[in-house]
């Protein structure tokens, strides 16, 4: 699953791509001597593998993990940057907003996060209305010759579609069935994507770091909002992990941008996680939200899903409170589950299978 990081130049997207994936200036530069997208991947922090390696001490830990792409730099053109082209592969997009001052100019003149949301999302409407039109052109020419129920259903699909965005409203927002939305995949709308405005806030307004806690409810679908402040982060990226403690008790945070940055989009992009403990490894396997405990085996191995007889699954506050199987098994907290059970973020799973 990849997530696109986005923004207008001097908004602080490559340096809060470098702080998310280590990468060295060097790579990014020659990188970008070769008009090469910068890739990386990212563990998800998770507490609860951290806690389950604290108890098995395994040979092995392995954390989840999601892929971030930086794109080029954008700039205003009526939904024809360039640009977008980058972000059609992509699963979710981080639009890094500068709200921070410097002695850097704005691409736009002056430094106003609200405008630079609005006019990127305008550009991602206007690229969708562009490719709403010429399929409706082209499905009006194929009906004219002949009919075609399914063709007359994408039309239909379709035409609500353009007549939401010309009320210039991302499609992120609109609510479609779920066979709608899969159709609309097909189309890679970019403003169907779900969206992660990153505010990037000078240091002189850490004060709204502190604060930056949002309801969800408060949001429209498929949208997170992210307080952060590249310098800061960048500064943190150097420290050991006892200086980093130090360092964000000194600011009054409870942990970085970053690692709020890197769960939304995890949540965004639909994902969960559940963990598998022992001695050997103690792992979190990425799965989808409504993945069943068969499917979820097979992101082990595909033998395993294939041979799946049970799930042997526990809730991970129960083992952090109990601290063993063996206690879990003596209280019956160890269920037993079949094929189609829903498997839930944290469950502890245990595949038994005949293979």
């Amino acid at each position: 699953m990849k997530t696109g990081i986005v923004g207008l130049a001097q908004a602080g997207k490559t340096t809060i791509f470098q702080v998310l994936t280590r990468a060295s200036h060097e790579l990014i530069a020659e990188r970008s001597r070769r008009a090469q997208p910068n890739v990386g991947i990212v563990k998800v922090p998770d507490e609860r593998v951290d806690f389950l390696a604290s108890v098995f001490i395994p040979r092995k830990t392995t954390y989840a993990a999601i892929e971030f792409v930086d794109v080029g730099s954008l700039v205003q053109g009526q939904g024809r940057d360039l640009a977008l082209d980058a972000v059609r592969d992509v699963d979710a997009m981080v639009h890094v907003v500068r709200a921070f001052d410097s002695g850097i100019p704005h691409a736009r003149g002056s430094v106003d996060p609200d405008r630079d949301i609005r006019d990127f999302d305008t550009e991602l409407i206007l690229s969708d209305l562009q490719s709403v039109e010429k399929r409706l052109e082209r499905i009006g020419k194929d009906l004219g010759r002949m009919k075609d129920a399914e063709l007359e259903r994408e039309r239909g699909l379709l035409v609500g579609i353009r007549e939401w965005l010309e009320s210039e409203r991302a499609l992120r927002v609109m609510n479609l069935s779920p066979e709608e939305s899969k159709r609309a995949r097909g189309f890679a709308f970019l403003s169907q994507k779900p969206m992660i405005y990153a505010i990037n806030v000078g240091e002189d307004r850490i004060d709204m770091l502190r604060s930056s806690a949002e309801e969800e409810s408060a949001l429209p679908p498929n949208t997170a909002r992210v307080l952060i402040s590249g310098k800061l982060e960048a500064e943190m990226a150097e420290l050991a992990d006892e200086d980093l403690a130090a360092f964000l008790k000194d600011y009054g945070l409870e942990e970085s941008g970053m690692v709020r940055l890197i769960r939304s989009a995890y949540r965004l992009l639909g994902l969960i996680s559940f963990l598998t403990a022992g001695e050997e490894e103690v792992r979190a396997w990425t799965i989808r939200k409504g993945t069943t405990a068969q499917r979820a085996a097979g992101a082990i191995h595909s033998d395993l899903e294939k041979h799946f007889i049970r799930a042997e699954v526990s809730a991970f506050g129960a083992f952090r409170e109990h601290g063993s199987f063996a206690a879990l098994r003596e209280r019956g907290l160890l269920r037993l589950e079949g094929k189609d059970y829903i498997v839930q973020d944290g469950d502890i799973l245990t595949v038994r299978h005949s293979g």
